[in-house]
């Protein structure tokens, strides 16, 4: 009885529930694509994604592993070990920072860049494959909600 009326309240139709759903699983599916190429090349998602955020940065700005934590959503101490094993793996450098010698900056390597155009590529590719559909999910969910 209490839930009827929650979905009353809230005029949400089957259909509606079947685009959100819809919508959900394409989501869901980009992502596993990306944890798949990912692991194709040795790395983990979380690895491309902070590849990503450090190649976004403008080049006149440099993210520390606090930018990089805000940036990803994950605390200070999980973005320290994952710079580290980027680190380790040489596609990131820490350098100390010109404008403040007590903050380390964080910059893509060679070898880092040339691993992130590739994987970048192959992401591009999927997001002009699967765009279509996500832009018809959102047009269809916008205009069937009141």
């Amino acid at each position: 009885m209490l839930l009827k009326k929650a979905e009353k309240r809230h005029q949400l139709t089957t259909t509606s529930y079947a685009r959100l759903a819809a919508w959900r699983r394409t989501l869901r599916g980009f992502l596993r694509f990306s944890e798949e190429a990912a692991e194709r090349v040795g790395l983990t998602s979380q690895h491309y994604q902070a590849m990503l955020a450090l190649r976004a940065c403008r080049d006149d700005r440099r993210l520390t592993i606090a930018d990089l934590a805000q940036e990803l959503l994950i605390k200070h101490n999980s973005a320290v070990g994952l710079v580290d094993r980027l680190v380790e793996q040489q596609l990131v450098v820490r350098e100390a920072s010109s404008t403040d010698r007590r903050k380390v900056e964080l910059r893509l390597s060679t070898r880092g860049r040339q691993v992130l155009a590739k994987l970048a590529a192959v992401h591009r590719r999927e997001v002009q494959r699967i765009g279509p559909v996500l832009e018809r999910l959102v047009s269809e969910i916008r205009r069937s909600e009141p």
